[in-house]
């Protein structure tokens, strides 16, 4: 990797993390929350609100991990079809959990406007691309069952016609999803940690927690820099849940993920290869997910290519190529910044919200944390203050699965990954 490529996130160049200042840990609380990022933060402010003396802690800076490491796509996206789910779950079942997510992504919308948060907010559609014919078959009956079951406006874009959408010739067509949208999740990020803290939210930055015990009146936290006693626990750690927390461990997966984002690119380069400012991804197993900057000067580009390997080298690499394949034309273009970050996925592909032993968790936002990490804290923040209707979700009932022999460490990575780069190369 060229010596002038930054191994730091593009999003830290207006949003740098903030500087911790040692506060003492406070004796008691209502609520210690682990982990400061998108989940936690939103937590945090919805408890203070609601009057409860709230501290955080995390391990690292706020938000320092999948926070300001993303791609700042807002989906609410479900790894599962709806037809899929439809027939695993019930026409009434899947209707409920893919409305949910308009209703996240709207909630989102919602609260960057009532906040007044600047972070590049904008409902630009996103593009799938079909990378096999028989893909884009896939992707325009999936399309025909949203519109007819949910009224999504999904729109099929035929391969003569994709150059509107991309200026790419690697798809055979694709589906625009006009409802979903891209920020500045490091800007994004900022917002929240700064009304968090006007609500009298006490943020610990490298601040691990140490461990928890549960008694009859709450729980005990042991963390780095001294004990508290809070009346209620919630762990919203997703893709970075250490040890201090082994049944959450046992249940996400960590999947790592990698971006870059190119040199500042001309005007015209920009308007042909994203005619339209959308969001992009596509139909591989193993596939790239990306955008323009949102001050529209750059591509991001981002994927689980490289994920077998951790080599930053090798990461960065593969990522190159993957963009070049993309578009061509930007062969010579030079990369600013390569960075990585985890994504914390469940076994069912479905995100959590749940109490066990007492305590909260909210995590398993499987690679849509933008959007569901703060859906989901919302409902356990419900929970905590004693708000049914507002934690009600149709996600609830649904275990938080594990697996023999899991213990946080996905040893299994590398078989997947390679299982899944053969069914590309099959185009299955």
């Amino acid at each position: 990797m060229s010596q002038h490529v930054k191994e730091t996130p593009y999003w830290w160049e207006a949003a740098p993390l903030p500087e911790c200042v040692e506060t003492p840990v406070q004796k008691t609380c209502d609520v210690a929350v682990v982990g400061a990022g998108f989940a936690g933060l939103t937590a945090a402010l919805i408890l203070a609100r609601a009057g409860r003396s709230v501290q955080v802690f995390d391990k690292q800076r706020p938000g320092e991990g999948a926070s300001s490491r993303n791609g700042g796509i807002v989906s609410g996206n479900i790894k599962m079809a709806f037809s899929d789910m439809v027939s695993t779950f019930g026409e009434a079942t899947a209707k409920a959990i893919y409305s949910e997510g308009v209703a996240a992504r709207q909630d989102v919308a919602r609260f960057i406007q009532d906040e007044n948060i600047d972070c590049g907010f904008k409902m630009t559609g996103r593009f799938t691309g079909a990378y096999r014919p028989k893909h884009y078959e896939r992707l325009s009956r999936e399309a025909e069952f949203l519109n007819r079951h949910l009224d999504l406006a999904a729109e099929v874009v035929p391969r003569a016609e994709q150059h509107r959408e991309v200026n790419t010739d690697l798809y055979y067509g694709g589906v625009v999803r006009h409802d979903i949208g891209g920020l500045h999740p490091g800007l994004f990020h900022r917002g929240i940690l700064d009304r968090a803290l006007d609500a009298s939210v006490t943020v610990h930055g490298e601040t691990a927690v140490e461990g928890f015990v549960r008694e009859s009146d709450g729980f005990q936290v042991d963390t780095l820099r001294g004990r508290t006693k809070a009346r209620d626990l919630l762990v919203c750690t997703n893709g970075y849940t250490g040890g201090s927390t082994p049944w959450l461990r046992r249940r996400v997966v960590p999947i790592p993920s990698q971006i870059i984002a190119t040199e500042s690119l001309p005007t015209e380069t920009m308007a042909r290869l994203m005619p339209k400012g959308r969001m992009l991804g596509e139909t591989r197993n193993i596939y790239h997910y990306y955008r323009p900057s949102p001050d529209g000067n750059c591509i991001i580009f981002g994927g689980r290519a490289g994920a077998g390997t951790d080599d930053p080298e090798k990461k960065f690499r593969h990522l190159f190529n993957g963009l070049v394949e993309v578009f061509p034309d930007l062969r010579d273009a030079g990369i600013t910044h390569s960075w990585s970050g985890y994504t914390g996925y469940t076994f069912d592909f479905l995100p959590k919200s749940v109490v066990q032993d007492g305590v909260h968790y909210a995590a398993g936002f499987c690679g849509s944390g933008v959007v569901w990490a703060r859906w989901f804290a919302k409902k356990s923040a419900y929970r905590i203050v004693g708000n049914s209707s507002g934690a009600e979700s149709a996600f609830d009932g649904r275990p938080f699965q594990t697996r023999m022999l899991y213990n946080g460490n996905p040893w299994f990575l590398p078989l997947i990954i390679a299982w899944y780069g053969w069914k590309d190369r099959l185009g299955v």
